[in-house]
């Protein structure tokens, strides 16, 4: 007889419908009986990778995707003048070398010495076969995902953290400030701020801060100033408190904050963990890594999919792959996944918008939902942002890659499935990514297609427990897109001929 994964008795009452029968969309709980031969093959498995792992060494350069499109990305363009932003526009919020990476067409940037000694605390990062999942499912795919919840802070974001604080410490500069969602890229800050020693000081969007005080506690626990966003502190935190003081917050709202008071102190600068190119560009090790680690078993993927809310994670992996698919060594089909509360790529407009809500930052051509655009309180706090990556955003508008967006529900239906399966339970997050690995799963069940599906876990949900309590006593509900509120902040986006 077939295994029951939930015992009947403890599903949560998500998992019934009326008549008393199970239901969930692509939520398997059967499997076929363990034994031990199929269980010593999980374990060659992991072993194998585990050596290949081993093998492959920290790449010593980050690649640039721009270097490899055939139409370059749209420039960024000055909040008052409307024209491309020179090098100085920027030099108040970065320092010069990250000036230089974020406009650079350059296809690979050498990695400091002193970041790859920090990178070695944790990568390369381990690639690992669902094999206990792929069973679950039944499915004729092979599902892999690289693991990035290693890392100190528990996600791809010290990837990026790590060089940003050493960059600003290399000129001088004494405190850095930042906006966090989830507090994942707070957390990785701080961390790095730690290593070398300097001030950070972290906006949390308020809902985040409610809900996750063990990520606040990690940022301060490594010696950041951790604010809700809003705050009094600032003059948009206290315009946005005026209008709604109940106000959930947002990452343009934690951006607009941060930005203030960067661009008010000469001894601080601003630190971004997504959506610009050189945040993108420190995170390409992850597909370096796992080009390489995939190339030593002999596997080539067949779909690699991520989740997107700025960009950085998605970014990370796909972009590597994305160069050997432009220079025709591979096919995959590249998916972006995104929270249908926040569907910037699948239901936002590709134009050109502020990066805050403030409209402090260069404009950006990307898919947006309006900068004023406020997302409902989902749990993946790190996917409520307006906007996405304007190179992913714009490789996206080239076909070079589609988009679909998952409700959570579905997505946490996925995680327990991953968590019971294989063990790691993930943020909120990538949930996505593993619900949509899911439903590809499933497809090839019912075609039997042995795919090679390629995912990104890109960190542990040991800190986001209250939502997985929430969806295991059945109180997690989908939150709805307002076409209503898009449409108003829409309509406050610049006007201009793109």
């Amino acid at each position: 007889m077939a295994r029951c994964v939930f015992p009947l008795n403890h599903l949560p009452p998500c998992f019934h419908s009326k008549d008393g029968k199970q239901w969930g969309q692509g939520f398997v709980t059967s499997v076929r009986p363990m034994n031990p031969k199929r269980l010593s093959n999980a374990c060659k498995v992991r072993a194998t990778l585990n050596a290949a792992d081993k093998s492959i060494g920290i790449p010593h350069q980050w690649y640039n995707i721009i270097a490899d499109l055939p139409v370059k990305p749209p420039p960024p363009l000055h909040p008052k003048t409307y024209e491309p932003i020179k090098p100085e526009d920027l030099s108040p919020l970065f320092p010069d070398e990250l000036i230089r990476q974020e406009m650079t067409s350059d296809r690979f940037i050498d990695i400091p010495d002193e970041v790859l000694d920090v990178y070695k605390l944790w990568r390369p990062t381990p690639l690992i076969r669902a094999k206990r999942l792929e069973r679950l499912l039944d499915t004729p795919a092979r599902i892999y995902y690289k693991y990035e919840g290693v890392s100190p802070a528990g996600s791809h974001k010290p990837n990026s953290a790590v060089p940003q604080a050493w960059y600003n410490l290399q000129e001088g500069v004494k405190n850095v400030v930042t906006e966090t969602g989830a507090g994942q890229w707070g957390s990785a800050l701080a961390f790095a701020c730690s290593i070398f020693g300097l001030g950070c000081e972290v906006w949390q969007v308020r809902a985040s801060y409610d809900s996750k005080p063990y990520r606040r506690l990690m940022m301060q626990t490594w010696g950041a100033a951790v604010h809700p966003s809003p705050s009094m502190i600032t003059e948009a935190g206290q315009r946005i408190l005026k209008e709604d003081p109940s106000s959930p917050g947002s990452l343009g709202i934690a951006i607009s904050e941060a930005v203030e008071v960067a661009a008010k102190n000469a001894d601080t600068k601003y630190c971004l963990g997504s959506v610009l190119n050189h945040v993108l560009l420190h995170q390409s090790v992850i597909g370096e890594e796992c080009l390489k680690q995939l190339e030593a078993i002999g596997e080539t993927p067949n779909v690699i999919i991520g989740c997107t809310g700025g960009g950085s994670n998605f970014a990370g992996l796909s972009f590597p792959f994305l160069r050997e698919k432009l220079n025709k060594k591979i096919n995959p089909v590249i998916r972006a996944v995104e929270p249908t509360a926040c569907p910037s790529l699948t239901q936002g407009v590709y134009t050109y918008d502020y990066g805050d809500t403030a409209g402090m930052t260069p404009l950006m051509k990307m898919h947006t939902l309006g900068h004023d655009f406020v997302p409902d309180p989902i749990h993946a706090g790190g996917l409520r942002y307006h906007g996405m990556a304007p190179l992913i955003s714009h490789v996206f508008d080239l076909g070079l890659m589609e988009a679909i967006s998952i409700p959570q529900t579905e997505c946490f239906h996925g995680a327990i499935q991953f968590a019971r399966s294989e063990g790691l339970i993930p943020a909120p997050e990538p949930t996505h990514a593993i619900a949509a690995t899911i439903r590809e799963a499933l497809h090839c069940r019912e075609t039997g297609e042995a795919k090679v599906i390629l995912t990104a876990m890109c960190g542990h949900g040991h800190f986001d427990l209250p939502a997985y309590e929430k969806y295991l006593q059945g109180n997690m509900v989908d939150l709805s897109f307002s076409e209503e509120k898009v449409k108003a902040s829409l309509a406050n986006i610049p006007q201009m001929t793109t």
